[in-house]
């Protein structure tokens, strides 16, 4: 999907009180997927016209977007974005690192600047914000009874689990403590009463998520990401034997492993899950049983956070995580990573 995000941000008195606002459009037709409003406090124009390019870009990610288009009349964000001017100001170069780590995250985004005549939607939202009159669609969570809560779990342990073996499209069963892991989490959830569950097709999710005790359908685009070469090996073991391709690895989520799929790529079918999952149960609660690398990428864009947390955030066999997903595309993380049905 391409999108269009039109930006803006300012403030009275530079600095000021200051805010910003940001509008995503559907780039084929025009129509407003999604508005963005804060008020910063007191603050500059420069530090509030990056807050809503970030805004922005965090919103287009939370759609699902491919292609980004950037449209703002800030000629100093637009010109320091595309490079052509040097961001001088420590504070400023933050945002800046903070945008471009949003921007990797798309396959396409492109910057353009335009009058202030044609930026009148997000000017008026930036004024909104500083006027402390936010719209509804801004706010950091709108009412719980439109969202659709996906309830994330982690089936439970395996063999290759309990011996920390890479099991990516291996369709290893549930271990006896599996099992018993299972028959937790399913309990703990089923006391959430989600109408469904949505389950990877490998067989360890398929046998957590029948214990839910509601109807199962599966989704491809959730298994695990396929580890190619290293399927069946430990860290340890990929370390001595594919020691620069696991560092290129660990290093962008653009690399995959030798004969496998990169995390770029498992995030790409991972989006398109979630797209699947808002449109077939708008304003429910849903229970979706996948893997590591799936429930991670999904927590990584629910949270608008870098890459860095693939590999710092721990998911626990059987754990649960919840994420509400809101029709103007806000996103509030609720738990992650819940085991306290395991003690």
């Amino acid at each position: 999907m391409k999108v269009i995000v039109e930006a803006d941000g300012g403030a009275r008195g530079n600095p000021g009180p200051a805010g910003y606002g940001a509008v995503v459009r559907d780039a084929s037709n025009g129509s407003v997927l999604a508005e963005r409003a804060e008020a910063l406090g007191v603050t500059t124009n420069n530090v509030a016209e990056y807050s809503g390019l970030i805004a922005g870009l965090t919103a287009a990610r939370e759609l699902g977007a491919a292609q980004v288009e950037v449209r703002m009349d800030s000629k100093l964000v637009i010109e320091q974005m595309t490079g052509r001017w040097q961001i001088k100001h420590p504070g400023l170069r933050l945002l800046a690192a903070q945008a471009a780590e949003l921007q990797s995250q798309f396959d396409q985004v492109r910057y353009e600047w335009i009058p202030r005549e044609r930026n009148k939607h997000a000017d008026a939202l930036a004024n909104m914000a500083m006027d402390g009159a936010q719209p509804a669609a801004a706010t950091w969570e709108p009412r719980a009874d439109v969202a659709t809560r996906l309830i994330l779990v982690r089936h439970g342990e395996t063999s290759m689990t309990a011996e920390k073996r890479y099991s990516g499209r291996g369709d290893v069963p549930l271990s006896e403590a599996g099992r018993a892991q299972a028959q937790a989490v399913a309990a703990r959830v089923a006391a959430l009463a989600p109408v469904a569950a949505v389950s990877s097709p490998l067989a360890r999710c398929a046998q957590t998520a029948a214990l839910i005790g509601v109807p199962v359908s599966t989704e491809a685009d959730l298994i695990e990401c396929d580890f190619g070469d290293w399927e069946g090996m430990t860290f340890a073991e990929v370390r001595e034997r594919y020691g620069p391709e696991l560092n290129a690895w660990l290093g962008s989520t653009a690399v995959a492993p030798p004969g496998g799929e990169s995390f770029k790529q498992v995030s790409a079918r991972v989006r398109r899950a979630l797209d699947h999952l808002r449109k077939n149960y708008p304003g429910q609660t849903v229970a979706v049983v996948s893997h590591v690398s799936p429930i991670k990428l999904l927590l990584r864009d629910a949270l608008a956070a870098s890459d860095a947390l693939l590999h710092r955030l721990f998911l626990d066999p059987a754990g649960l995580s919840i994420v509400d997903y809101y029709p103007d595309g806000g996103v509030a993380v609720r738990t992650v990573n819940d085991v306290a049905h395991l003690e």
